[in-house]
């Protein structure tokens, strides 16, 4: 698959390296020259400019791209990126810095595919690392880890179950869980899953598709 991330900050190096590490092809827009220089030096196609710009998106030739992740500190250029990704039939992924408020959720979920909050994520997982929880996201995001959402649809095998009760493989964690138009956030142990529900999984890279699989409803 082909992904334009916009902005080659920590969220989108990150970003960027991991779908890379998946054998995806990743073309990075960044519009700060020393930003966009070492993206290049990573080995990324590099465009430099204004993400927000249809003018600079264009170069990336969103006609192939599969996906448009918003990736900067900078809201407006996230959403304004997406939407220009849209208008091409591109899945588009918006980053939220501010923590959950309804209206900001309100304002923009219907707009785009995904909505991220790494910083809440980040906090939550270290906040669960000093209560002693099981989830240290903090220690356990390593090159070989990545954190990934799957929907669950009606006629999943995990309709039902409790959080405690998820087979998953031993690689892989339930790190967090929002209902549907919810935010993402950590479970208590007997939160039974829903249809419809988001769960953010913990998992090696190569187990990705078996925990897919998993979730998918029965066929």
């Amino acid at each position: 698959m082909k992904f334009v991330i916009v902005g080659y900050g920590r969220v989108g190096t990150r970003t960027a390296r991991i779908l890379r590490e998946e054998g995806h092809e990743v073309i990075v827009v960044e519009r700060d020259a020393e930003k966009a220089k070492r993206a290049r030096s990573d080995g990324f196609e590099t465009v430099e400019g204004d993400g927000g710009e249809e003018s600079v998106l264009d170069e990336a030739d969103l006609d192939t791209v599969d996906a448009v992740g918003g990736m900067t500190g900078d809201l407006n250029v996230n959403f304004a990126a997406c939407m220009v990704g849209k208008h091409h039939g591109c899945r588009t992924v918006l980053r939220i810095d501010e923590d959950y408020r309804e209206e900001i959720y309100e304002k923009y979920a219907d707009d785009v595919d995904e909505i991220i909050y790494p910083e809440r994520l980040g906090a939550a997982g270290a906040k669960t690392a000093l209560l002693g929880g099981d989830f240290n996201v903090v220690s356990d995001l390593t090159e070989k880890l990545q954190l990934t959402v799957f929907t669950i649809r009606e006629g999943s095998p995990l309709v039902g179950e409790r959080i405690s009760s998820v087979d998953l493989p031993t690689t892989a964690r339930i790190y967090a869980h929002g209902r549907t138009d919810e935010p993402l956030t950590i479970p208590l142990p007997g939160t039974r899953i829903e249809a419809d529900d988001r769960i953010a999984v913990i998992v090696a890279s190569d187990a990705v598709e078996t925990v897919r699989q998993s979730v998918l409803p029965a066929a």
